[in-house]
């Protein structure tokens, strides 16, 4: 068991923890081909979809909409079995439901199907993307998880630059369908043999050294614990209204552009900027910021959201603002990701972390589904995105407080700012 800030436990081995970096890496393609081949790549089928199968934008953007709310529903119970030992079949099998759900789209004659797909494909998400990962990686490599979850989410960082033009070469050589084909190649060739091999054997415990029994009431006991707890809830708000207001911006950044009048060179430069920013702030924590404290971090991530939302109210159509809200926007996601893989180690405790992880997920995820609707209809009042821009200041302040919350909560449960894991968990 570790500590609360993640250092070794009693009988835990540095030579472990050191020939994990191989793993790591390893680890961290099968993300970067898990989020570029599924959850980014959707948007570029859409409008081949809808000329080819005569499928309206509303029924392909609901087939996405579902997948995200069966990914939201899935998470805990993929988190409990993490905890259960069984992080590599899940990630392996999630893998392998991929390559399946993906060719299953590639032979799609119907909405029903592309339904029955994103069903599937919001199961493997679940399955396969940063949340179980991080469960895994924190209970296997307690001495350095922090380093290696902020490694892995460096290189899935480059999913979208990698995967959105490669996907859209693959449409353009092969069609919609043979793409979907090579992106399952991918999943099939790069992800499954991965989450095979890499985990190896540390995602399963041996029952000679382990107790299962015992620890899976341990871990139940933290799971009520941490329902419970101020700070959980304070989390689950944060991340909840975050992902809400990031989902509901990033879908409608471009046509809020558009109609503001920004020119199509700069509404391009601006949605490209997003990406390596997100690069960039997570490399810049890799390196100058790994010994600072999440929670010191997380300030300024729930900070700088709003901060973007208000360049981009003043921004009009100056390329120069605009780059700089693109420049806030990607940074404060790129290190939020690496904030919500370690901010419940730091604030709480590592016991049970795959089916708190998935509570946290459940709802931040169904909220990803329901946001770019709710922002649709915000906007059908007035046909007008002022009134979207001001709800999401609104609602990203409160993830601000919320976080806030969290560490307040947290230093009054135990005098350093973390729970006191030694008698509870």
């Amino acid at each position: 068991m570790s500590s609360p800030d993640g250092s070794s436990a009693p009988g835990v081995a540095p030579a472990h923890e050191q020939a994990g970096l191989a793993a790591t890496w390893a680890l961290a393609l099968a993300q970067l081909v898990s989020w570029g081949s599924v959850y980014y790549a959707f948007s570029l089928f859409v409008v081949p979809m809808e000329h080819a199968m005569g499928w309206s934008r509303t029924q392909t953007n609901a087939a996405l909409s579902f997948g995200l709310l069966v990914s939201g529903l899935a998470a805990y119970p993929l988190g409990a079995w993490i905890d259960h030992g069984h992080g590599r079949r899940i990630m392996a099998c999630g893998s392998a439901l991929s390559t399946a759900m993906l060719l299953l789209w590639s032979q799609a004659e119907s909405p029903g199907t592309l339904f029955v797909v994103w069903g599937g494909l919001g199961v493997s998400m679940a399955a396969t993307l940063y949340d179980p990962l991080f469960a895994i990686v924190t209970r296997d490599y307690p001495r350095s998880f922090r380093t290696k979850i902020t490694l892995i989410t460096l290189v899935a960082g480059f999913a979208s630059t990698v995967f959105i033009p490669l996907t859209q070469g693959l449409i353009d050589g092969f069609g919609w369908r043979g793409a979907l084909i090579a992106l399952a190649a991918f999943n099939l060739v790069v992800g499954l043999p991965v989450h095979v091999l890499a985990l190896g054997s540390r995602a399963e415990p041996a029952s000679t050294t382990f107790d299962r029994t015992r620890s899976r009431r341990a871990n139940d006991a933290s799971t009520r614990r941490a329902l419970r707890t101020p700070t959980f809830w304070a989390l689950a708000a944060c991340f909840t209204t975050y992902y809400a207001t990031f989902a509901a911006l990033t879908f409608h950044l471009v046509p809020l552009m558009v109609e503001r009048g920004v020119t199509g060179a700069t509404v391009l430069t601006t949605m490209a900027i997003i990406g390596p920013a997100q690069v960039v702030a997570r490399a810049l924590w890799f390196t100058a910021g790994r010994n600072a404290r999440p929670a010191v971090v997380g300030i300024v991530v729930t900070t700088a959201f709003p901060a973007s939302v208000v360049v981009l109210l003043a921004a009009g159509t100056s390329p120069w603002l605009l780059a700089a809200f693109a420049l806030l926007y990607g940074g404060a996601n790129g290190m939020m990701t690496i904030l919500r893989g370690t901010i419940v180690q730091d604030l709480m405790w590592t016991q049970g972390y795959g089916r708190i992880s998935g509570m946290l997920s459940m709802p931040s995820n169904i909220a990803k589904g329901i946001a770019p609707i709710s922002a649709a209809a915000i906007w059908s009042v007035e046909r007008r995105y002022l009134p979207v821009e001001w709800v999401v200041l609104g609602v990203s302040l409160l993830s601000a407080a919320a976080f806030v919350a969290a560490i307040c909560f947290a230093r009054r449960a135990r005098p350093d700012g973390r729970e006191d894991t030694d008698r509870h968990a």
